[in-house]
């Protein structure tokens, strides 16, 4: 695998389709009484890469923990163009919409083979669940070597790798993925993006990145949407993004 990958994951459509695969209209979200989100407007087309920029703070996670029905949010959240009614993880994992949370969120106590069989509870196919498995230990190969391990004794490049498949085990459409590189070294980080790019391309699984390497995600992605105090202020062809000097001096820091 090289960068390569990444190229041809950035050249899918620049803009969503149509009928996007999940859109928001008008969607706040907050804790409590203090609202985070304002508004926000987005939308992924099937097969497209897009990323999330902003600075700390932003609402970055907040989107992403809306989206996989994790938070209470109004205004209108839709799959398919059809407004989601009830929002709750198992029906947006149902939907084809699945999360990697940020801080890996495997089951610490569970081996990485159960990690992955739970990643699979709402699916009625075993024999399409264990080709999954097989499939992800042959794309993480260190996960295999570990496959009877706990994981809460992995590595944390190993967590993260557990994650990713784990949330790919439900087949999903489209994969949020909120800060897949934090706390990771360098190399990892780049084998990690060079995965999910590679899924992108022969899968043709969507990508929506919330991502603090901002310059990595920038090579995966064709579109961007920049989250500033929680609301969009600007949005676009990822290319056209990195034209721009007040852009990447701030987020891409080149």
């Amino acid at each position: 695998m090289s960068g390569d990958v990444l190229s041809q994951a950035s050249a899918s459509a620049a803009a969503p389709e149509a009928t996007p695969l999940l859109e928001t209209r008008g969607l706040s979200a907050g804790y409590g009484q203090s609202l985070v989100l304002r508004d926000v407007d987005l939308a992924v087309g099937p097969g497209q890469v897009a990323v999330v920029l902003g600075a700390n703070g932003a609402g970055k996670t907040t989107l992403m923990r809306s989206l996989a029905g994790l938070l209470p949010f109004s205004g209108d959240l839709l799959v398919d163009g059809q407004k989601v009614g009830a929002v709750r993880p198992d029906r947006m994992v149902g939907r084809g919409i699945s999360l990697v949370p940020q801080g890996r969120g495997t089951m610490s106590a569970l081996s990485v083979h159960d990690n992955l069989r739970a990643g699979a509870v709402s699916r009625r196919d075993k024999a399409g669940v264990e080709e999954d498995v097989d499939r992800w230990f042959t794309t993480f190969p260190r996960l295999a070597e570990r496959r009877d391990q706990a994981a809460g004794t992995l590595s944390g490049g190993e967590q993260q790798m557990l994650a990713i498949a784990r949330a790919l085990m439900s087949r999903p459409r489209l994969l949020l993925c909120d800060e897949i590189s934090l706390g990771l070294a360098p190399r990892i980080v780049q084998e990690l993006f060079e995965t999910i790019a590679q899924i992108n391309v022969e899968m043709g699984t969507a990508l929506l990145l919330v991502e603090q390497n901002a310059a990595l995600a920038m090579k995966v992605a064709s579109y961007v949407y920049l989250l500033e105090v929680g609301e969009v202020v600007q949005h676009g062809d990822a290319r056209e993004f990195e034209q721009s000097d007040s852009i990447r001096r701030v987020y891409l820091g080149y």
